[in-house]
């Protein structure tokens, strides 16, 4: 048995049984990965796949089983690599990051920045995508944190922790007849046409329960999975904007005022996850720091330890989150 046959599994499976994907990806051959397929079946003695012809229709059970066994194995030697290259250089490595647009454009620049001064060795990427692929990008190890808003994974086997917490507003144009007023009943705001954000994205899931709480329906006449966007159709008159309070920008937004809201929308907490089991460098834990201070390596190592995912939730429930545009911004 191979480690090489083992990943062509995983790969299989990853991209839907499709072996022409799993090459491609690799960066290798269809006939090749068919191979090393047959002969790990012929070594164990069992077969993996169920097949149609020469396509395949789906794993047997043994298969899934050996499939999860596959997934704990290539993890570890992950980890003994990563091991290893920290002993070599505890200041040089990776890291990965998968998160959505308001992270990537309004929270993490001056985390990044104050990261790669302290560790300027460390290559850092960042992937953008919805709150389901980058939950993805984790379950498949293709990064090492994810970080975002919306519900990611409830998992023993994914850690989440509370990095901080925050808000949306209303933001009007600086002509706009709402533009003096002080805090706006929600029964007010619906009569508006109003532009947010798509389902799914930044906090969405808690304005809407917040307007049905009220027993409200809000005329949303736009979405966008983007608060730049957002703005600019606010600015263009299509309607009145709701947008997280980290997505206004002095000097780039001077022209919108935020607005109140009576009673005021639901808090979100953004989060950051990681695998249980996954090799954490030192500098890793530095992230984890810069992004959310109350989030000291003894706390991340209470959480590790705790396996139920309430739990985690249970050990930060006392603790003040930073709010808004953190204090490191």
């Amino acid at each position: 048995m191979k480690l090489q046959q083992l990943r062509y599994l995983q790969a299989i499976a990853r991209y839907n049984l499709n072996i022409s994907e799993a090459a491609d990806r690799l960066m290798t051959s269809q006939p090749g990965i068919s191979k090393q397929i047959r002969l790990l079946e012929e070594e164990l003695g069992v077969p993996l796949f169920q097949r149609n012809g020469k396509h395949l229709s789906g794993m047997t059970p043994v298969g899934r089983r050996i499939l999860t066994y596959s997934d704990t194995i290539l993890r570890e030697v992950e980890n003994i690599r990563s091991a290893a290259e920290e002993a070599r250089d505890e200041q040089a490595g990776d890291l990965r990051i998968a998160t959505t647009h308001a992270q990537a454009r309004y929270i993490l620049p001056p985390i990044v920045d104050a990261f790669k001064h302290r560790f300027p060795k460390v290559r850092v990427q960042i992937h953008q995508g919805t709150p389901r692929q980058i939950a993805e990008m984790l379950s498949h190890d293709e990064v090492d944190f994810i970080i975002g808003t919306e519900p990611l994974i409830a998992s023993g086997q994914v850690i989440m922790l509370p990095a901080y917490r925050w808000s949306h507003c209303v933001v009007v144009p600086a002509g706009h007849e709402l533009a003096k007023e002080k805090a706006i009943p929600l029964e007010r705001l619906a009569d508006y046409p109003i532009v947010t954000y798509l389902d799914g994205f930044s906090g969405r899931t808690k304005m809407d329960a917040d307007f049905r709480r009220a027993g409200l329906t809000p005329d949303i006449v736009l979405t966008a999975a983007d608060a730049d966007v957002i703005k600019t159709y606010v600015r263009h008159g299509m309607g009145v904007g709701i947008i997280a309070r980290i997505a206004l920008e002095a000097g780039n937004d001077d022209d919108l005022v935020p607005l109140e809201t009576q009673p005021a929308f639901s808090e979100n907490i953004t989060r950051i996850g990681f695998r249980r089991g996954a090799w954490m460098r030192s500098y890793m834990f530095d992230f984890i720091t810069l992004l959310a201070p109350h989030l000291t390596h003894e706390q991340v190592a209470s959480a590790v330890q705790e396996l139920d995912p309430e739990g985690v939730e249970r050990l930060f429930a006392n603790t003040d989150l930073p709010t808004g545009q953190p204090a490191w911004s």
